[in-house]
């Protein structure tokens, strides 16, 4: 006799196939930014999805488009999937117009992933640019889970003020875990007490051994030329920098 379980249709996980998912939470991010946590509409599709750190997935709004967005939420929780979004274009402005409750399409996941079970025993620099950010962040959530598995691990996230910083309210979580959190902003307020200037200008402060140090950056091209420069001329070599 087949028990009912074993008759069950296998979960369709083709990347390429859209499938329906409710808005559960909006959580306003910096001005024109929102985290969207998304649930599938059908439980065993939640269930059987899976990523990893630094994939993301196509979102589609029937009747106006879909576009490509980091999945910025831990990889260990896959049924339930953030995506930081900024309203720049039709497809992020109409998202930007939903609400909690609202049903959208996901397909994915797509891309390269960041190599974090490879950084094992590395010192691993994480730099994001603004947004960039956002495909860092669950391989910073690895990073503090696992933090006993890596040398040091610091994060450089640059901004142009301080209210354009991202998740300000995980930098308490990540350095208890750990990690060392080093955000820079290029113009200061009254009430910014950090560092200012470009994120390229903290390199010279790090304390870590270039041969054994690996660099994961995510930002606007021309940010990310000038880490991979600056990366180069404390000594980490190329094969050691990934850009995404």
């Amino acid at each position: 006799m087949v028990s009912p379980a074993a008759m069950a249709a296998p979960v369709d996980t083709d990347p390429w196939r859209s499938h329906p998912a409710r808005i559960r939470r909006i959580t306003p991010e910096v001005p024109g930014v929102q985290t969207y946590e998304l649930a599938f509409n059908d439980p065993a599709v939640g269930a059987a999805y899976r990523f990893a750190a630094g994939q993301f997935n196509m979102l589609y709004l029937p009747g106006i488009g879909e576009a490509a967005i980091s999945i910025s939420s831990d990889a260990i929780a896959p049924a339930t999937l953030a995506h930081t979004i900024r309203a720049v274009g039709n497809v992020t402005d109409a998202l930007a117009r939903l609400a909690v409750g609202d049903e959208l399409l996901i397909r994915g996941p797509y891309g390269r992933p960041w190599p974090v079970a490879e950084l094992a025993g590395r010192h691993v620099v994480v730099v994001g640019g603004g947004l960039g950010l956002a495909s860092q962040r669950a391989a910073i959530s690895e990073f503090a889970r696992h933090r006993d598995r890596y040398r040091s691990v610091t994060i450089l996230h640059g901004a142009k003020t301080p209210a354009d910083l991202f998740y300000t309210a995980e930098y308490a979580a990540w350095r208890e875990a750990g990690l060392d959190v080093r955000p820079t902003v290029d113009v200061a307020d009254t009430a910014w007490a950090g560092s200012v200037g470009l994120v390229t200008e903290l390199f010279t402060e790090l304390a870590i051994e270039p041969e054994w140090a690996s660099l994961l950056c995510c930002g606007p091209d021309p940010m990310m030329n000038a880490v991979a420069r600056a990366a180069a001329a404390v000594g980490i070599a190329w094969s050691n920098v990934f850009v995404s």
